[in-house]
């Protein structure tokens, strides 16, 4: 017979029924409300949200739920920014070719010196073409100023005849 009892207060095989609206706090309905009038996807986050923390088992109200829920993400995301610091890394971030200085030797000791000495090549290619692109930047922001000056120029002259 105990199979079949139910505890007072709880939702019958833990749908979410009628019993629960009155778990939703005034300043929650106002947000969904708002979330819908505003744009309806925001209204529904703010409906999804409530779901997941019911099903999640908080007791308090929403925005503590997903005061928790931000906290918890950024404890996990500073743990990963500490871990994967650009130090971690030889090279940094600073070349794309960083990345394959990571891999471990193979063991073969001409394979690796050949490995090491192309790396390298590509880096000072690498760093050849930063710079002339860097150069024809530059340049091309010269050639616009001189341009602009010149059509300024063009324009008061202009401007003085009239």
């Amino acid at each position: 017979m105990s199979f079949f009892k139910q505890q007072v207060g709880q939702p019958q095989g833990g749908v979410v029924g009628a019993g629960d609206a009155a778990n939703w706090k005034p300043l929650e309905v106002a947000a969904m409300v708002a979330g819908f009038i505003v744009y309806w996807p925001l209204g529904l986050a703010v409906i999804g949200a409530k779901l997941w923390q019911r099903r999640a088992g908080h007791q308090g109200h929403l925005f503590a739920f997903a005061q928790e829920k931000a906290d918890t993400f950024q404890n996990k995301f500073d743990q990963t920014a500490r871990e994967w610091t650009p130090s971690n890394w030889k090279g940094g971030f600073a070349s794309p070719f960083a990345g394959f200085q990571m891999r471990s030797a193979t063991g073969n000791a001409a394979f690796d010196a050949w490995r090491a000495q192309e790396l390298a090549r590509l880096e000072e290619e690498h760093r050849k073409l930063a710079e002339a692109e860097r150069e024809f930047n530059d340049y091309a922001e010269k050639l616009r100023r001189a341009r602009d000056q010149e059509e300024f120029e063009k324009f008061m002259q202009d401007r003085k005849g009239k």
